[in-house]
């Protein structure tokens, strides 16, 4: 059974919140620097708030040797499900500042603001600021803005971080907070099982990870993802005699897939080890369709890999499988 590091049942909006700031508790906690490098994002343009180190800095009565130093920051933050953010509470969490040097009234909400209401909230901001002497601004973050940002932070190598990350963004998926499989490809290793999975339309994993939904499935393989499928069904199957227990997770697991099921049970024996004994989790796919879409750094990808395929391919809406496999050939990842 998978553990996950994000609550599930919640009373929404509170626990929003506060898988949020525990996302960010956690890249902290891994990675002060890396925390900074995502909150610079954040903060208003040229903010420092990292250490600062100095040598003999004259102070009004003396000339210490040396002194450590780092700015204070803020951020209050207002999360929303239906972006129904309110001036006058916005005006109340603007009376939260002090005296620190950042000031950031931060609203959270899986839509972007309208240009509208951000202007009326830049004017709040800048009223507050004029009556305080003030320097707050007003940042909005959508829960896959922030997802990316930290995605952006870390790098593939952090492999404790990326799990949790990913834990995450399956817990925005599942909630609605980024309602975006429709254009997510989840990219899976394949090494010896690739033509398998290739004739069968199908890719079988372990139970360690429930992953997040995602309409298409990538296959790894030598620095390239190979083939790309559109899922149409998910299912935990487990060999029980003559007969197969299946647990349907998306979608229905039709005759012609559990003859597929059998067929892989079949050819996993060719490769010494059993498919039969243990549950797996089987992605189903209308079709693989071969690519080549090629990673430019050397390591392999640990597990798995998101990507945001209008962002790859540059485009609002895609177009069928068989030809995001064809413009995939023209794109290079990291």
């Amino acid at each position: 059974m998978k553990i996950h590091f994000f609550q599930r049942y919640h009373s929404k909006e509170n626990v929003d919140t506060a898988n949020a700031m525990l996302l960010l508790s956690r890249l902290y906690s891994y990675s002060p620097t890396k925390f900074f490098a995502f909150l610079r994002e954040i903060l208003p343009e040229n903010a420092s708030v990292e250490l600062l180190f100095d040598m003999q800095k004259k102070s009004e009565s003396s000339v210490p040797d040396a002194t450590i130093t780092q700015a204070s920051f803020k951020v209050v933050v207002e999360t929303k499900l239906k972006n129904n953010f309110s001036i006058p509470q916005l005006q109340g969490h603007l009376r939260s500042f002090s005296g620190e040097d950042y000031k950031v009234l931060l609203t959270l909400d899986p839509a972007k603001m309208s240009d509208v209401f951000k202007q009326k909230v830049k004017a709040c901001v800048a009223e507050y600021n004029d009556a305080n002497q003030s320097n707050a601004i007003h940042r909005h973050l959508t829960f896959e803005e922030l997802v990316n940002g930290i995605a952006e932070a870390i790098d593939e190598r952090d492999y404790e971080m990326q799990d949790v990350l990913d834990d995450y963004r399956e817990y925005c998926s599942a909630s609605g907070l980024i309602p975006d499989s429709w254009k997510r490809m989840r990219v899976r290793l394949s090494g010896l099982t690739l033509e398998i999975n290739k004739k069968l339309g199908l890719y079988y994993d372990g139970m360690g990870r429930n992953l997040s939904r995602t309409q298409y499935l990538g296959l790894y393989n030598q620095k390239s993802v190979k083939a790309i499928g559109k899922v149409i069904a998910v299912a935990v199957i487990v060999r029980n005699g003559d007969t197969l227990d299946i647990e349907e997770e998306i979608g229905i697991v039709t005759d012609e897939m559990k003859a597929q099921v059998w067929r892989a049970f079949d050819e996993a024996r060719n490769y010494g080890y059993s498919l039969a004994n243990e549950k797996h989790r089987y992605s189903f796919v209308e079709q693989f369709y071969d690519t080549d879409f090629q990673k430019t750094t050397k390591s392999a990808p640990r597990g798995s890999r998101m990507f945001d395929l209008c962002e790859v391919l540059e485009c609002d809406a895609l177009p069928d499988t068989e030809e995001i496999a064809e413009l995939l050939r023209h794109r290079k990842w990291e």
